[in-house]
């Protein structure tokens, strides 16, 4: 089993570096070395992110980590891993990541007054990513409380207010765990900690 002990966070499309604080400390609490990593989404695009974030893993002592992400950030986290199979990460644990695609962003997209919102992360955000054939495990933990803008452009059944539950099951998951958190919750939530810190750990999630 790999041991990992450093752990990188990345966020949202808008959210800052520091917005992954109360979750890094949570891992830091439990041992491990968890530090943010900065990118700009929306300004740049996840294709600049996915480079920032290759350099950075490849400027480090070359020993194995795990990569969280929040929404898009885990988004960029298995798109970084998908084209830069060499750099040595361990784990991949996504945050409420819209993998298959988000409704939301599709229905923003055909709104002139609000399409800007998605900034230049719209590639990822509308489409998703690819099903996942890569040797690392990648963990989802998805919300199940539905308090969210995103309520206000399509209609989901289990959502967590911004990404519906069904959007983050992606094929090729090693796991996948439903919490009870809104979307932007997830960054703060106990039971999402846990369930992060499980995987890192072990690779698989908690049961309830």
């Amino acid at each position: 089993m790999v041991r990992l002990s450093k752990v990188l966070l990345l966020h949202g499309i808008w959210n800052p570096a520091w917005w992954m604080w109360p979750l890094a400390w949570h891992l830091r609490a439990a041992g491990f070395d968890a530090r943010l990593f900065g990118y700009r989404g929306a300004l740049q695009g996840p294709e600049a992110a996915v480079a920032s974030l290759a350099r950075h893993i490849g400027a480090q002592d070359g020993r194995p980590l795990a990569l969280v992400g929040h929404s898009l950030g885990g988004m960029v986290a298995l798109e970084t891993a998908r084209r830069y199979p060499e750099l040595p990460i361990g784990r991949i644990v996504c945050l409420g990541s819209p993998l298959c695609g988000s409704g939301v962003a599709r229905r923003v997209a055909g709104l002139r007054w609000c399409a800007w919102a998605l900034g230049h992360g719209r590639t990822l955000l509308l489409d998703g990513v690819a099903p996942w054939a890569g040797g690392i495990p990648v963990g989802m933990i998805a919300g199940a409380r539905p308090m969210g803008l995103g309520r206000l452009f399509v209609e989901m059944a289990e959502s967590d207010g911004t990404v519906a539950v069904a959007e983050t099951r992606l094929d090729g998951l090693a796991d996948h765990c439903v919490v009870p958190a809104s979307h932007s919750g997830l960054v703060f939530s106990p039971e999402a900690a846990r369930q992060a810190l499980a995987f890192l750990r072990e690779g698989r999630f908690r049961a309830n």
